[in-house]
């Protein structure tokens, strides 16, 4: 767990989002950004058949990771100034407020397993 508390310098990762990744989500870090996205189940996927084109939808993966990701993200719109102009560009081009902030999820999402990719090659390092 001692590497996973570099991932609490990111605003909106708490010690509930953090103990849910330490015990359900043990790919992080190994994985890229879109099979990390996939494996938990924030990934838009198509439902298209033929010539028909449905609508993107998340469904799938690990819902416990998901549901926790869901307040993190909540918080981060809030208070991470990057996550909150994410989240407001995508409001004012008509997305609707959830369909936003489960794309503001998977941007939390890529970014802390990026933050995690990086600490584990900086430790594999030494």
């Amino acid at each position: 767990q001692s590497d996973l508390a570099i991932l609490r310098q990111v605003k909106g990762v708490g010690p509930v989002l953090l103990a849910t990744l330490a015990a359900h989500l043990p790919e992080l870090g190994r994985l890229d950004g879109k099979a990390i996205a996939k494996l938990v189940g924030v990934a838009p996927l198509a439902r298209d058949s033929g010539s028909m084109r449905g609508t993107r939808s998340i469904w799938g993966g690990r819902a416990s990771v998901r549901q926790a990701l869901y307040m993190g993200a909540l918080v981060a719109v809030r208070f991470n100034p990057h996550m909150r102009t994410f989240y407001q560009r995508l409001r004012a081009q008509g997305k609707v407020a959830k369909v936003a902030l489960v794309a503001a999820m998977r941007k939390l999402l890529v970014i802390l397993n990026a933050k995690m990719r990086d600490q584990m090659a900086a430790a594999a390092a030494t």
